[in-house]
């Protein structure tokens, strides 16, 4: 996935090589749990439009949508980035 790529380039510029893998290594846990269904999670607000999940994972929301039993995961967004458009934007991108 392109974002985990993008987060892990920037927390390497930022931090250097053990925490860009520290954290990645902890957003692809999240993930593997959320699959699992191993975490608490939220619905996505209805008035969003979108049919789908979140939670919370460090500094980031991963977003994910539940299709035919299989968790799809379709955003990771970093809390301070606006979320209510970029959600939109990802779930309709998602095929």
């Amino acid at each position: 996935m392109a974002q985990l790529e993008d987060i892990y380039d920037y927390t390497f510029r930022r931090w250097g090589v053990k925490q860009a893998d520290t954290y990645s290594d902890s957003l692809l846990d999240a993930i593997e749990r959320i699959a699992a269904r191993q975490v608490p999670w939220r619905a996505v607000a209805a008035d969003i439009g979108v049919d789908g999940y979140f939670c919370r994972s460090g500094a980031h929301f991963i977003y994910w949508r539940v299709s035919d039993g299989t968790v799809r995961v379709v955003a990771i967004l970093h809390q301070q980035m606006h979320q209510l458009d970029r959600v939109r934007q990802a779930f309709a991108d998602e095929p």
